[in-house]
């Protein structure tokens, strides 16, 4: 096939990630303060329409870089800086 190119297309970027991008500037931008509740996993799910772990993988990546912290059986709250 003379003349036709083949081009990869580059991979749409991961659902957690975006979730974790929108969580990520409200916290940078302010509109999450410290100490202020993210929403439940559940409403996450519902907002977002993906699972629950899609929106566990975009917590933890916010735990990992200090943005957020878990306290088991309340819920994830944006770190003190």
């Amino acid at each position: 096939m003379a003349g036709q190119t083949w081009e990869t297309p580059m991979p749409a970027k991961a659902k957690w990630a975006l979730i974790a991008d929108g969580i990520r500037a409200r916290i940078k931008s302010g509109e999450l303060a410290p100490g202020d509740k993210l929403p439940s996993t559940s409403e996450l799910c519902r907002q977002h329409d993906v699972s629950a772990i899609v929106v566990r993988q975009a917590i933890n990546a916010l735990k990992i870089e200090g943005l957020v912290e878990g306290v088991g059986g309340v819920g994830v709250f944006v770190a003190e800086r």
